[in-house]
């Protein structure tokens, strides 16, 4: 099942009440809330379920078992670190700012934006990114814009939009990229914005062109997008990935490539060659924060014995 065909399920459905139990009680209150959701959840959603399962089996043969063995308990975590991360997303744009946050590589993006010169930026689905869209505007004057496919979690960004109606704003909603698109882009990047893009999820397009690297041991499909997106706009191409470890957020920031080339008859080699470098980015994060990692549906090419 391609990952736009999952739908909410229910999910977000309860956050509205569950983020005013946080406003009123606190952070463990909203836990003790949130358990019989999650529970709930794990236990109704099998594809899922086996998603996160099959996540952790790989990590774990991959880290030689130095990582979360994938036990229903440790499922349970994974889609609870994912629970608490939809919390944190409404916490970032509704005001608070208690935020513990450690930048690694930051100067790769600072030195761009003070020399007035945009960039691509390829990121994951890890820890938060909504802090970083926050923060953006805030870190001498970052002009960050975040392509998105939201259509499959209209209830969750509708509610985000309650909190803050500037949540919506820098985010532009595609599900290809056509020359109208690209055109708004370039002119954001000419302007010494950057354009935030995942690399972890497939294009909705099932013809469109995608790049099968090594993860965690054995293929799988990453989109060819953001290599193809930095070589039309001529700009830098800038890995960041941000993660939950305990109370902390680290953001781990790092350049790729200073321009992407693909030459016409090489494309796929040479994007590859670049995105194997994201991908080794994400392994690394996955090791270090093993449940902040949110893709549940068959992320791999084949399954995995389990």
């Amino acid at each position: 099942m391609h990952w736009a065909a999952i739908g909410e399920a229910g999910f977000t459905g309860g956050m509205r009440l569950l983020f005013g139990i946080y406003r009123v009680f606190g952070r463990w209150p909203f836990r003790l809330a949130l358990y019989p959701v999650i529970a709930w959840y794990v236990l109704c959603n099998a594809s899922a379920r086996r998603a996160s399962r099959e996540y952790l089996a790989r990590l774990y043969a991959n880290t030689g078992a130095c990582s979360p063995a994938p036990t229903l308990a440790n499922v349970f975590r994974h889609f609870f670190a994912f629970g608490e991360t939809l919390l944190d997303k409404l916490r970032v744009w509704s005001g608070e700012n208690d935020w513990a946050i450690e930048v690694e590589g930051g100067e790769a993006i600072l030195a761009h934006a003070r020399a007035g010169r945009g960039a691509v930026i390829v990121t994951a689905h890890l820890g938060n990114l909504e802090l970083f869209r926050r923060l953006g505007p805030a870190l001498r004057g970052l002009k960050i814009t975040v392509l998105v496919h939201t259509l499959h979690a209209r209830r969750f960004n509708a509610l985000m939009a309650r909190v803050n109606p500037a949540a919506q704003l820098d985010m532009i909603q595609v599900s290809a990229l056509d020359p109208q698109t690209a055109i708004r882009l370039a002119e954001r990047i000419e302007a010494g914005g950057f354009v935030v893009i995942a690399g972890d999820r497939v294009p909705l397009d099932p013809q469109a062109a995608t790049l099968t690297l090594d993860f965690l041991g054995a293929g799988a499909r990453f989109p060819l997008g953001p290599y193809v997106l930095a070589s039309l706009l001529r700009c830098p191409l800038i890995a960041l990935l941000n993660s939950r470890r305990e109370n902390r957020f680290c953001l781990s920031i790092t350049q790729l490539a200073d321009a992407v080339t693909l030459p016409r008859g090489n494309r796929h080699a040479a994007a590859a060659a670049i995105a194997a470098r994201y991908v080794a980015l994400v392994e690394a994060e996955c090791r270090a924060a093993p449940f902040q990692w949110f893709n549940f549906f068959a992320f791999w090419c084949a399954p995995f014995p389990i």
